[in-house]
């Protein structure tokens, strides 16, 4: 009793977790899953949006100032004279009103000489005649045409830029202003990353032009101040990326990314909080915890209750599917409880009889469609019959096909870069290969040997060898276009004759591969061989067979290595799928008379 009792307490406890685990497990894996992926698909979502919002600010300020620039461009178009030119003056003021960001202007002559100075904090000026030629902003703007100084604040607080841009020609002279920063505020206050990202200015050494917080601004070059936002930058411009994770000045963890503005060495950079960043994710991420525990929940109680009816009647399952998964498929499960396990029970039966049928027809249709074509394959176990594997003469089609230049490519190429190659190469060729029920009778590195007509006879063999090396070629001249953009030099030429061979099974007891043997195959070798790159070279008797039905090319007589002899030689076109050709480019009777 007391055996019994703890051999049920053991079933019990291990299918109680097995049917526990087999619950909880898919789903956590698919919450943790559903979480990493969301946040993948959220943290592409931000970069993308973060880098977005950064180019489009950048075109913003860029906006900003090219909108400052073209108003200066209008004061320096007219040359200078010696007289008082009070319509500048004029012009100069109206552009301050309509310009609020401009301070001062600052007009001077060709000659370097001051002649206007209007502003809105100082004292005007005109045809005070100084010489401004040293001037640092006079002299940039000579050397190019636009000139942005460095930035600095006016009384240790706002920021000031000074922009300095010169005529299309000397005479007109350089127009100078003074732009006050702060009203950048409403661009980058305008700048808004979800509900509360937002964007800031610094200029090239680091300090703030502008910020929605403007009172950070108001702070000048306080280094304290500025230490945060330099830090961002630093840590952008180090990354690499566009996007990087830090913190703001309030210490808050944040996604930024930055663009340069072009023209004044400006970096604008823009920011969003990641807790609103991924706020949609933790939120799923409580769902799904929520969801983890009722699924538990539910896996522990459905677990006990199927776990406490299993005694031993299960361990006879047990051991017996044990038994059948070994591959014992003879042995038979035997339960007599009239319930639903008698029934599992004899379902494991009829799977176990039906397995041992599929395993035997599995390993045969293996064997066979090792060297014959899937349906051939099919074919053959569908009649229960495999003598059409025995050794017997036949007429058949050979066809051999292989790469030039592969052994020189082999020679320099990585070892991936070789196998990447093959497998694009076996791929294509593997598909017209099945499509028209050639039987592969073995392949080494780059060379392929193929039988039409054996085991299985077909009609009209030479034209559905002829029409399939067309396709081959066609496939594989596609690859070279590939291979030659990756520096690769390498061709593909295809040999066919068709006669008489010996065909059948070769080999010992656990390996078999079916083959021809006959001077056929030695001939369809010998014309693979001397193929060029793009040829398809064929026996007299297939253009014999082919010429009222394809385009067959005669090329003469040619001297084929291991025949004493020269042997006519035709070639098959395949720069198009085949129609119905009215004309054959080449007789055979005519060949042979060469």
């Amino acid at each position: 009793m007391t055996r019994h009792r703890l051999r049920f307490s053991g079933l019990f406890q291990k299918y109680f977790l097995v049917l526990y685990l087999a619950v909880v497990i898919p789903l956590a894996t698919n919450g943790v899953s559903e979480a990493w992926f969301s946040y993948r698909d959220q943290r592409t979502t931000l970069d993308q949006l973060l880098e977005v919002e950064a180019r489009s600010a950048a075109v913003k300020i860029q906006g900003f100032l090219e909108g400052i620039t073209n108003q200066l461009g209008g004061l320096v178009q007219l040359s200078w004279t010696e007289e008082p030119d009070e319509r500048r003056r004029i012009d100069a003021l109206r552009l301050m009103r309509q310009v609020p960001a401009i301070v001062s202007l600052t007009l001077v002559d060709g000659a370097g000489r001051e002649r206007l100075y209007v502003s809105r904090i100082g004292l005007n000026r005109t045809e005070s005649r100084a010489n401004r030629s040293e001037n640092e902003a006079v002299a940039g703007a000579r050397s190019a045409p636009l000139w942005y100084g460095e930035v600095r604040y006016y009384r240790d607080s706002e920021p000031y830029l000074t922009i300095a841009l010169s005529g299309n020609r000397p005479s007109v002279g350089v127009v100078v202003a003074e732009v006050n920063l702060k009203l950048i505020w409403d661009v980058i206050s305008a700048i808004k990353i979800g509900e509360t990202g937002s964007a800031f200015l610094l200029d090239g050494p680091g300090r703030l032009i502008a910020h929605p917080d403007i009172s950070l601004v108001l702070r000048g070059a306080d280094e304290t101040t500025l230490a945060p936002f330099r830090a961002l930058r630093e840590l952008i411009r180090q990354a690499g990326t566009d996007v990087v994770t830090g913190t703001d000045d309030q210490g808050k963890a944040i996604a930024a990314a930055a663009a340069p503005v072009p023209g004044p060495d400006w970096t604008i950079v823009v920011e969003q909080p990641l807790s609103e960043a991924f706020g949609p994710i933790y939120a799923a991420l409580w769902r799904t915890g929520g969801l983890l525990l009722a699924g538990a929940a539910f896996a522990g109680l459905l677990a006990y209750v199927l776990a406490s009816r299993m005694t031993d009647p299960i361990r006879r399952l047990e051991e017996g599917t044990e038994r059948i998964g070994a591959g014992h498929f003879e042995h038979r499960i035997h339960i007599g409880t009239g319930d639903e396990l008698q029934r599992l029970a004899d379902s494991f039966n009829v799977m176990a009889a039906e397995l041992a049928v599929s395993q035997e027809r599995q390993e045969r249709i293996a064997k066979l469609k090792r060297f014959l074509a899937p349906q051939v394959a099919e074919l053959v176990d569908r009649k229960g019959d495999d003598s059409v594997l025995e050794g017997r003469r036949t007429e058949v089609v050979v066809v051999f096909c292989d790469l030039r230049g592969f052994t020189a490519f082999s020679a320099k190429a990585t070892p991936d870069e070789v196998m990447n190659v093959l497998s694009e190469y076996y791929d294509a060729l593997g598909h017209i290969i099945t499509r028209n029920a050639a039987t592969l009778t073995s392949f080494s590195g780059d060379g392929l040997m193929l039988l039409l007509n054996a085991p299985v006879a077909i009609d009209d063999p030479a034209l559905r060898a002829v029409d399939m090396a067309a396709d081959m070629q066609r496939s594989v001249q596609d690859l070279i276009v590939g291979w030659s953009r990756r520096g690769h030099r390498i061709g593909f030429g295809i040999g066919l004759a068709m006669g008489p061979a010996t065909v059948g099974r070769i080999g010992y007891e656990s390996r078999f591969d079916y083959t021809a043997i006959g001077s056929v195959v030695n001939l369809a070798a010998r014309l693979c061989a001397s193929a060029a790159d793009g040829e398809i070279l064929a026996d007299v008797t297939v253009a014999e067979a082919v010429m009222h039905k394809r385009a067959i090319a005669s090329l003469g007589l040619r001297s084929i290595k291991g025949y004493d002899e020269r042997m006519p030689v035709y070639g098959v076109p395949f720069a198009e799928p085949p129609a119905c050709p009215e004309a054959v480019a080449g007789s055979p009777d005519a060949a042979t008379q060469l």
